[in-house]
């Protein structure tokens, strides 16, 4: 192989500076934007140390986080592996908001640097942008001034309440942020600047409202004070809009005894949680994305004589490590890696528009030689999630290359079966279940509020639609409760119902101690 002139490299060697960053990334973004066609937010670029990437891990990956002892406990346990050895960190952090913020650890080579800047700062980035999910379902323009308020926010109720109180909240809004999610209805758009303004407002209201003479003064009470309350209940209760997926949505607007500053941890808590819905939906997606982008621009900057032989070698081992995927009896085995499914899948898109056999043409008709790779994949990035995704384009080619079949496992039963393997009888059968693994209506509990007697004792009362026979964890399921009835007051009942046959399968409840 004849060596290539050193002038024509970015850089040589493994270290870098600043300089050297940004002429990787002019190199990175001609490819990504006039090759690829990608369309990126402005880019935020941020150097970190170990220890901070760290603390980026124990915060959710955000730039700007309220303290929590939680956090401190992830760092502490993401840092004794880390230190020991028995686990490494990520190369880079990436950031959905806009301008789309990258880390990039300070102690990656130059290689290193150019391959995350490509996967993070130009694949995620686009993917961010672009697909469906998270254009309906998140506010990159608002986020980070919306962190930055809910931080403040935190910080001042600490102030005026006490970390004890506030921290009392949060835990039970932890516990609930899997069901504080809008996921078939559309929550309102994130508007940082009104949003934080009316919670200002509130806020200030309260501290010049605020005075210890009101805690000695009695409550209301006769027959006006009952009546009163009466009225007020059944006026709420008229607007409770029953069933109610989001749990902390509801009891942020409707518990009875949160206070206005408690109500707004409870709607920090579940705009977070909102925020990273969609994430949830498209690991492998966005993961083969950032994957195959940042594999194509390595190859390009490669071909074009601007990247050495050595830093080339050093990228691929660090690609492979990456798309490696442990057989079942590996002990490193725990499922199919999202990196190796979405990069294959993305692989075999291109193949199949460029060079596609007979049996493509059977499965693909419309992209199937199109010649249009690009075009077909930046169609997919932005209109599929994981589950549709791997329904339209999970081919027979790859099922066979991941030797994928179908086990159908019944309680009732003492063994599995094979129902579905990788040959022409069994394709729709491994691709359809391999698809339901990814939906989240089907993996997620969907537990919802049904009733609350406003009028009466004021029990909440939820119900658990069970699927499959799998029931909640007991343990799980009761502590999780008792923060339920932490934040609505009164006593919460939880019942399992059969989602096919609406039969009853168990009843509990967190009740006052």
């Amino acid at each position: 192989m004849a060596k290539r002139p050193a002038s024509s490299l970015l850089f040589e060697g493994s270290e870098w500076n600043f300089a050297t960053l940004s002429r990787a990334y002019d190199a990175i973004e001609a490819i990504a934007i006039g090759e690829m066609g990608l369309d990126v937010y402005p880019n935020q670029i941020e150097v970190i140390s170990s220890e901070q990437m760290l603390d980026a891990y124990s915060s959710v990956g955000m730039p700007l986080m309220y303290q929590h002892w939680s956090f401190g406990k992830r760092f502490v346990f993401e840092s004794h592996l880390y230190r020991k050895g028995y686990r490494g960190l990520a190369y880079e952090l990436v950031i959905n908001s806009n301008p789309c913020i990258t880390y990039l650890m300070e102690e990656n080579t130059m290689p290193m640097q150019a391959l995350v800047t490509a996967h993070a700062a130009f694949g995620h980035n686009h993917f961010f942008k672009n697909n469906y999910l998270f254009r309906q379902w998140t506010d990159a323009s608002a986020i980070l001034g919306y962190m930055d308020f809910a931080k403040k926010y935190v910080a001042k109720c600490e102030e005026r309440h006490g970390p004890a109180a506030v921290e009392e909240i949060l835990d039970a809004a932890h516990a609930l942020m899997d069901q504080g999610v809008f996921h078939y209805r559309r929550p309102p758009r994130l508007s940082s600047e009104k949003v934080t303004e009316r919670a200002r407002e509130r806020l200030e209201y309260e501290e010049q409202t605020y005075s210890d003479l009101w805690r000695t003064l009695p409550t209301a009470g006769g027959n006006a004070g009952i009546e009163a309350a009466e009225q007020e209940a059944l006026e709420r209760k008229q607007a409770l809009n029953l069933p109610e997926e989001n749990l902390l949505y509801f009891l942020e607007k409707h518990s009875l005894i949160l206070e206005p500053w408690q109500r707004e941890i409870l709607r920090i808590v579940r705009v977070i949680a909102q925020y990273f819905y969609p994430q949830g939906q498209t690991k492998v997606m966005n993961e083969g994305c950032a994957t195959f982008v940042h594999y194509f621009i390595i190859n390009r900057l490669f071909d074009q004589g601007r990247m050495s032989e050595g830093a080339m070698l050093e990228l691929l081992a660090s690609h492979a490590n990456v798309v490696f995927q442990p057989d079942f009896d590996d002990p490193r085995f725990s499922g199919l890696n999202p990196y190796a499914l979405g990069f294959a899948m993305m692989q075999d898109i291109e193949r199949i528009c460029t060079r596609p056999t007979d049996e493509d043409r059977d499965w693909f008709p419309t992209i199937a030689g199109n010649g249009d790779w690009r075009g077909t994949l930046l169609d997919a990035w932005e209109n599929h999630r994981d589950e549709s995704f791997i329904l339209q384009y999970l081919s027979p080619t790859l099922m066979r290359r991941f030797r994928l079949f179908h086990l159908t496992d019944r309680a009732d039963e003492r063994f599995c079966e094979v129902a579905s393997i990788h040959d022409e009888r069994g394709y729709s059968a491994v691709r359809a279940a391999l698809a339901r693994n990814y939906d989240p209506g089907v993996n997620r509990p969907d537990i919802q509020v049904v009733d609350v007697d406003l009028l009466g004792d004021r029990q909440l009362r939820l119900r658990h639609r069970v699927k499959s026979g799998i029931l909640l964890n007991e343990s799980d399921r009761d502590a999780t409760l008792a923060h339920v009835r932490r934040l609505w007051g009164y006593n919460v009942s939880l019942s399992g119902v059969d989602a096919e046959t609406g039969a009853s399968l168990y009843e509990c409840s967190a009740t006052a101690a």
